[in-house]
């Protein structure tokens, strides 16, 4: 992982739910997350081991990786999260503009990887899938889906999240 990514990914997560964020050191993905016949990393074995990892004064987890992640029904996905847990996952992997043979554009990455962190931050906050393609909520099969929505809650997602999210002010 680019340290420079995680450093103003802490500092975006912050930002955008009126939040402390801190970041943790590294931790090696599960040997058992790997799914050899798809050369991809099954998430929700990621998550189950994130959860051993919670700081105590945590209110969530967000796990960054680059590789690309899946879950057996799903060919791929950006990410996943516990609804209403506490414990999230997102991958760099499929939002990588070189993953679809492009040339590197790091300020799309960062806006995907804003849209995508938060998006699964939102399951966390107990948020399902919104359907206004203006809130970051909304379902994204495909990273056309990811470019295309909001890069924040809508107002509905955000009175859903509550006053204890930080995320119910206007940005």
């Amino acid at each position: 992982m680019d340290p420079w990514i995680l450093k103003w990914l802490e500092k975006e997560m912050g930002d955008c739910l009126f939040s402390t964020v801190r970041a943790m050191p590294p931790v090696p993905l599960p040997p058992d997350s790997y799914d050899a016949v798809r050369n991809q990393y099954v998430s929700t074995r990621i998550l189950r081991e994130m959860l051993k990892e919670v700081p105590e004064d945590a209110r969530k987890l967000l796990g960054v990786t680059d590789k690309d992640l899946c879950i057996p029904i799903l060919t791929y996905v950006f990410g996943e999260a516990q609804l209403d847990g506490i414990a999230a996952v997102v991958s760099l992997a499929r939002l990588r503009q070189e993953h679809y043979g492009v040339a590197p554009d790091r300020g799309l990455l960062l806006e995907r990887l804003r849209k995508e962190s938060l998006h699964e931050l939102g399951h966390t906050f107990g948020l399902i899938h919104c359907p206004s393609r203006e809130c970051v909520m909304y379902l994204s099969n495909t990273v056309v889906d990811v470019d295309g929505k909001g890069r924040t809650f809508c107002r509905a997602c955000r009175a859903a999240m509550g006053p204890l999210s930080g995320a119910g002010r206007e940005e």
